[in-house]
């Protein structure tokens, strides 16, 4: 089976890079699967929703070649797995609007007779979100359960795409991080466990 890692980080040295990269490492490492990693800082993808996005996503228009490319990539994966900063309690504007122009009516969803279709059933998603802020922050405020309302429910469920792990990863975290390399490890090797 095939993973898509998506993950969007300016800075390839960045700890988020190396957490997906550590991911992709216990996947291959398990000798049955196999990993893409999709940068969407290095291949620039733009995150822009434009007019002619807005169009499409009203049943108007024609993909441009870049959503086309994302989705052809998704169709492709058996699992999707998002390694993302936690910015502003929620992802990186660059991956929210590979979201926003990837994740379509007629591709992610439709309606039909009035009834919400979900069409991403089959794709498992796994979610690492990789903030700095401590974890009483996290649970003070609510910022985790949000940030699982918005993106677990708000984007995936509705897109009927079940999202199997969602871990927030913190850099107070104990043995921090090198305890994130051995857990990013751990799950990357599970993935498909649930499908096997």
């Amino acid at each position: 089976m095939h993973a898509l890692i998506v993950t969007s980080h300016p800075n390839q040295d960045a700890h988020t890079h190396r957490v997906a990269d550590q991911l992709a490492q216990g996947i291959i490492a398990t000798g049955y699967h196999t990993a893409e990693k999709a940068d969407l800082a290095a291949e620039g993808f733009d995150p822009r929703f434009t007019l002619s996005d807005h169009q499409l996503f009203n049943g108007q228009g024609v993909a441009t070649p870049d959503v086309l490319a994302e989705q052809q990539r998704l169709d492709r994966a058996d699992a999707l797995v998002l390694v993302y900063p936690v910015y502003w309690w929620s992802f990186p504007a660059q991956l929210k609007g590979w979201i926003d122009r990837v994740f379509i009516a007629g591709w992610a969803f439709d309606e039909e007779d009035g009834q919400l279709v979900k069409r991403l059933g089959h794709l498992p998603v796994h979610l690492v979100a990789i903030g700095a802020a401590e974890t009483r922050t996290f649970l003070r405020r609510g910022y985790f359960a949000s940030m699982r309302n918005q993106i677990d429910n708000g984007i995936f469920d509705f897109c009927g795409a079940p999202v199997v792990t969602s871990e927030l990863l913190l850099s107070g975290d104990e043995g921090y991080p090198e305890s994130h390399y051995r857990l990013a490890q751990q799950l990357g090797q599970r993935v498909f466990a649930h499908q096997e």
